[in-house]
């Protein structure tokens, strides 16, 4: 049996867990997979399948030529990281997300990673995405400041919008989906956002 003093030994001998931040992450070669940072945890993400894809740009063509003609702010793709946590670093990306002109730095748009939450999370549930994982994620963008988030569901062909963690509505593809207070006067049908079956 082993004393305490060797259990003390024995853990002080394993590695502490290196933390990640979000200068290390944006100098990371892109490649197969992309990457989120939890904590200053490394997260890698599989990318998205054909349908998501799709689904993700759908949305992107319909948002992004409104909010330009209403010079409401800039809608952003995929591959953007939002910086919602500082030390330990988090920087999360969702599938689209808009930015509201208020928000602009004043020397403009950052090469880094955007500095807060997007005003419009938006996230398209992938096949292998459990429930509980798509609910702690709307609860991680309203905790970091986001005002909206929706959440895509391509196998139910339907759109949660969400006003806050615990206030929300299932639009099937029927309905139609509008920004609210945060993308004023936008209105679009939800099954505008899928490809044909």
């Amino acid at each position: 049996m082993e004393s305490r003093v060797d259990l003390l030994e024995a853990a002080r001998s394993v590695p502490a867990k290196t933390l990640v931040g979000a200068a290390e992450l944006l100098a990371m070669p892109r490649g197969r997979a992309r990457y989120e940072l939890i904590r200053g945890e490394l997260i890698t993400i599989s990318p998205g399948g054909t349908r998501h894809g799709i689904i993700a740009s759908r949305i992107d063509r319909r948002l992004a030529p409104y909010v330009e003609l209403h010079q409401l702010g800039e809608v952003t793709g995929a591959e953007t990281g939002f910086l919602i946590e500082v030390d330990p670093d988090t920087v999360r990306a969702p599938d689209c997300a808009f930015i509201s002109r208020e928000r602009i730095p004043a020397d403009g748009w950052p090469d880094e990673y955007f500095p807060g939450a997007p005003d419009l999370a938006i996230e398209v549930v992938s096949p292998d995405d459990r429930i509980s994982e798509v609910e702690r994620k709307v609860a991680v963008w309203f905790k970091a400041g986001t005002r909206r988030v929706w959440v895509v569901n391509p196998i139910q062909r339907s759109l949660t919008d969400y006003a806050a963690p615990r206030r929300f509505r299932v639009l099937p593809e029927a309905d139609e989906v509008d920004g609210g207070e945060v993308i004023p006067g936008f209105r679009c049908r939800v099954s505008e956002f899928f490809p044909a079956k």
